[in-house]
């Protein structure tokens, strides 16, 4: 350890490692978990989204349930039990991170398509014997994409931060591999001879989730179209 004097920007840890450069490496790891698992979950989500809306009926009762289902199960649960049963990996919170991602995108999209497809346009494709792929991918998806824009930028901050919640738990990215969850939780037994350890990295990750946060809102306020009726 050492702080004052050190040949390190932000010191050293508990073995003699770069806190900085470790936190510069860790935030390339959570912001690709970020990134695949939104991407993925925002496709999953648009897609059955997009399905449940436009087809009804059973098929819109029986994901809708789905979605249901799904949000009240206890996430960090599901992750600890995941994690303790196939092993910690950056796979694993990947699949996890996807999990977390995809039904904020799901009911949110479905309401769209609920409205667009009665539109006047939409009957008209219908008319003209357009087919049910070209009528969800050519007129109703580009209506929905202010939509999934700020369900997007709204859930960037809370996954970055459930990721890190899971490296601290020892149910994320496995040492020794840096993240800012683990890099908190390696630095917890030094608190008081070395702060700076767990205090720098966990400071990091509240002004990149708060940063990322107020990101979400400005796009909200930008694009949803109640938010600008209202101004």
């Amino acid at each position: 350890f050492y702080k004052d004097g050190s040949p390190y920007l932000l010191g050293g840890d508990h073995v003699g490692r770069d806190v900085f450069s470790r936190g510069l490496y860790g935030a390339r790891i959570s912001l690709t978990v970020m990134v695949v698992a939104m991407s993925a979950g925002m496709i999953i989500g648009t897609s059955l989204g997009l399905v449940s809306g436009y087809a009804g009926g059973v098929v819109d009762e029986v994901i809708t349930r789905i979605v249901d289902i799904w949000l009240g199960f206890p996430f960090l649960l599901l992750a600890l039990v995941v994690a303790i049963t196939v092993g910690a990996s950056f796979t694993v919170v990947m699949f996890l991170m996807v999990l977390l991602a995809w039904s904020g995108f799901v009911r949110n999209v479905r309401a769209d398509v609920l409205v667009l497809k009665e539109s006047d346009y939409v009957a008209s494709a219908k008319v003209a014997g357009a087919s049910t792929l070209r009528i969800l991918t050519r007129h109703i998806l580009p209506g929905t994409v202010g939509t999934i824009t700020v369900i997007a930028s709204l859930s960037v901050g809370s996954l970055i931060l459930a990721e890190a919640t899971l490296s601290f738990l020892g149910a994320g990215i496995p040492s020794p591999a840096p993240s800012w969850g683990n890099m908190v939780s390696e630095g917890r037994d030094y608190l008081q001879t070395a702060w700076w350890t767990s205090a720098f990295p966990g400071l990091a990750l509240f002004l990149t989730v708060m940063s990322l946060n107020f990101i979400g809102d400005w796009v909200r306020d930008r694009l949803d179209p109640k938010l600008r009726q209202l101004d």
